[in-house]
């Protein structure tokens, strides 16, 4: 398993849906960004930073919301390493992105060597693995062949496949549980047993949290991710600090 060294100070934050119709989280999340490269050693971003991404080649000509975010991510990869995740909305996200910010592409999973030890880090999708239709589909679009035939298309017929999608998805999950979309308790101790650590950390599910879990008669601690929303009513975000002391996490307001 891919396996990354971070000493010092390690920030995580995801699932901020940057798009078009976000302005305040995106404030937000430059605020915080501002902040990480201040304070951080290293900034770790597994998944779903923007709402939707159809290939790294919009960045070429990029709207005025993606130039304001793609030149605050790159001022702090200038800064400490920036890692750049995949989620279920930016499975897409490329080689081109990257060399653009001057980040680096996290490991799917990634094993972090973090000064309070070793610690599993994914989006956390591929875990949610009672939602049977979710996991086909994350199966067909993460699979090259169907990538390339996606790219392929024009940036507005690809606009419009991901709006599409979007929809449909938003209708299913309507009609779904939410424990079909949360993780799947067997999937996360399979993690666990395969990477060998005692501490994973996800986001994707927007339900922020601390689980203590006992596997195999040891402790386990599962951490996930605040989902991100400054545009429809209350604000809500935030994001994780892993160093020496161990983990915590800090609201938004603590980044203004």
């Amino acid at each position: 398993m891919n396996k990354l060294v971070l000493p010092g100070s390690i920030w995580l934050a995801s699932d901020v849906h940057l798009g078009p119709a976000t302005p305040a989280t995106a404030e937000a999340f430059i605020g915080f960004l501002q902040a990480a490269a201040e304070e951080a050693d290293a900034l770790l971003l597994p998944g779903d930073i923007f709402d939707a991404w159809i290939g790294d080649d919009v960045i070429r000509a990029a709207p005025p919301w993606l130039a304001q975010a793609l030149q605050s991510l790159k001022a702090t990869a200038a800064r400490i390493p920036v890692y750049l995740g995949r989620g279920n909305r930016d499975f897409l996200i490329g080689q081109e992105l990257a060399d653009a910010l001057g980040a680096t592409l996290l490991p799917e999973p990634a094993l972090v060597d973090s000064d309070f030890g070793t610690l599993l880090i994914t989006h956390g999708d591929e875990y949610c693995t009672d939602d049977a239709a979710y996991q086909q589909f994350r199966t067909m679009v993460r699979d090259p062949r169907w990538q390339a035939q996606f790219l392929a298309k024009s940036i507005p017929e690809r606009l419009q496949m991901a709006q599409q999608a979007r929809g449909e998805s938003m209708a299913a999950n309507q009609s779904k549980t939410l424990e079909i979309m949360d993780v799947n308790a067997q999937a996360v101790e399979a993690a666990f047993r395969d990477a060998g650590v005692a501490t994973l950390i996800h986001g994707h599910t927007h339900r922020p949290d601390r689980h203590v879990l006992a596997i195999d008669g040891k402790k386990r601690e599962r951490w996930v991710l605040p989902d991100w929303d400054c545009d429809h009513g209350a604000s809500r975000g935030g994001w994780l600090v892993i160093d020496r002391d161990g983990l915590q996490f800090y609201d938004l307001d603590m980044a203004a």
